[in-house]
């Protein structure tokens, strides 16, 4: 295709598969209306900066969207090497560029790629600028200007050296713990092995090689993909283990006795241990998907919490209107306002090994201790590939006044910030989770997704197959 509408932004940029849509040709006219936009609105002078990850084609289509930018007029530096999409937001600000330029497809499957934008404060592009962008790209920008230079650079040893600033290495080294560290073959590789080894911290480094087949897995760090994750903490005696996707800004773990441990439960192990141990000031921010522990973690300390819509382009809007401590997501993407308005899979694997050691207590543990301290919380997901018609069709019928119940529960209230959440009457054992499901179109494939939270993992799988059974059979 060729066409605009072969083009769609979703929360943080476009992605697309490759050799369809994720062409060359539509790299260029992407990258055009990115240089449109910044010669219209941003200090073009300031230059951009171009990174990209191990899949397909990334090298040369970074190439191409830089040559396209130097055309415009606009200076280039373009990394010299594969990058986390974080060292790239990272020098954005701070070497005061324009914007930046990441062409990955993070999570997505092998055969996918795309291509992130970041503001000049170094994070996902707010809603306003991907608007501006989107403006561009319908209007068919693609400027000509003096060609300006394009110089190659390495980003990624700055950026070990700032992240390696917020964790207390030494602590962590005193702790004699051990790691496994997944790369996941993305553009982590080799980052947070090279931190924790110049300190002399023990880690088992996996998938740092490149394969841009991603062989067996998504590189994404949730369950199936984190099997071998799984086995080298076993085989290992590790006391934790700590995936990053394909472009390094999203986290999963695995405890010490090879249990997966989701977002969620890093979103609120970090939470606590800011709060209670380094006492950082600021307000709490998480999506509409992400688990309402947050919010209890949060009361208890006197903090107030937002709440927004589902992608990090939301939660940096609101760090950059306010002072936000800490953002999170569904999706393992976890931020800070006084690093950068970014999530940061390699910067929350140290912070995760520093609360660790302070604590003086393994992952399983610290995640034990926020069941028992603040309710039991379990939470699921299910991915419903489903036409676009059936898709419509069961969020009309979500958010229809008459859809009172789902399987044996009443709907207690719903919800509609991002999708359709229904608030049900399920045992909460205690004080454990208020139970919810979470109805949600996707904006650019033929996808539903379902999420649920409980207060025991029962709950939530009757949940599940409750909310799967709705949108299939209404």
């Amino acid at each position: 295709m060729t066409d605009t509408q072969a083009i769609k932004f979703g929360t943080d940029g476009w992605r697309a598969v490759i050799a369809d849509d994720f062409t060359f040709a539509n790299v260029r006219r992407v990258a055009g209306a990115i240089a449109a936009y910044v010669l219209k609105l941003e200090d073009a002078q300031r230059g951009v900066i171009v990174g990209y990850d191990t899949r397909f084609a990334s090298p040369q289509a970074a190439r191409i969207a830089a040559e396209v930018l130097a055309a415009a007029g606009i200076p280039v530096k373009l990394s010299n090497d594969y990058v986390p999409t974080p060292a790239v937001s990272f020098a954005v600000k701070h070497l005061g560029a324009a914007g930046g330029i990441v062409i990955t497809s993070s999570h997505n499957p092998w055969n996918w790629n795309g291509i992130k934008f970041k503001g000049k404060f170094g994070g996902s592009a707010t809603p306003e600028i991907m608007k501006a962008i989107e403006a561009e790209l319908s209007a068919g920008s693609v400027p000509k200007g003096q060609t300006a230079e394009i110089e190659e650079a390495d980003f990624k040893p700055a950026y070990g050296e700032a992240i390696a600033r917020f964790a207390d290495l030494d602590l962590i080294a005193k702790a004699k713990f051990r790691f496994a560290v997944d790369s996941m073959y993305g553009s982590g590789r080799g980052v947070l092995p090279q931190i924790l080894g110049e300190r002399g911290i023990e880690n088992v480094a996996i998938r740092q090689n490149v394969d841009p087949l991603f062989p067996g897995i998504n590189p994404e760090p949730i369950e199936p993909h984190v099997a071998l994750l799984r086995e080298t903490v076993l085989k290992h005696g590790c006391h934790a283990g700590f995936a990053t996707d394909g472009d390094a800004d999203r986290i999963g773990a695995v405890a010490e006795d090879g249990g997966f441990v989701d977002a969620h439960k890093i979103f609120a192990v970090l939470l606590r241990w800011l709060l209670e141990r380094r006492k950082w000031p600021g307000e709490v921010v998480r999506a509409f998907n992400t688990t309402r522990m947050v919010d209890r973690i949060a009361a208890r300390y006197g903090r107030r919490l937002h709440e927004c819509p589902i992608g990090f382009k939301y939660v940096a809007d609101l760090m950059m209107e306010r002072a936000i401590l800490i953002g999170g997501e569904e999706s393992g993407g976890i931020g800070y306002s006084r690093f950068l308005p970014e999530r940061d899979g390699i910067l929350n694997s140290l912070l995760l090994a520093n609360a660790m050691a302070e604590e003086k207590k393994p992952l399983g543990q610290l995640v034990a201790d926020l069941q028992r301290d603040f309710g039991p919380h379990y939470y699921g997901r299910r991915d419903l590939h489903i036409p676009d018609e059936a898709k419509r069709a069961a969020i009309a019928r979500a958010a229809s006044p008459a859809t009172s119940r789902l399987g044996s529960y009443s709907i207690t209230k719903k919800e509609n910030l991002d999708g359709v959440k229904f608030f049900l009457a399920a045992p909460t054992n205690g004080n454990g989770a208020e139970a919810w499901i979470l109805f949600r179109a996707s904006g650019t494939e033929p996808l539903l997704r379902v999420y649920a939270e409980g207060a025991s993992p029962e709950v939530v799988e009757e949940m599940l197959a409750a909310g799967e059974a709705f949108v299939k059979h209404g």
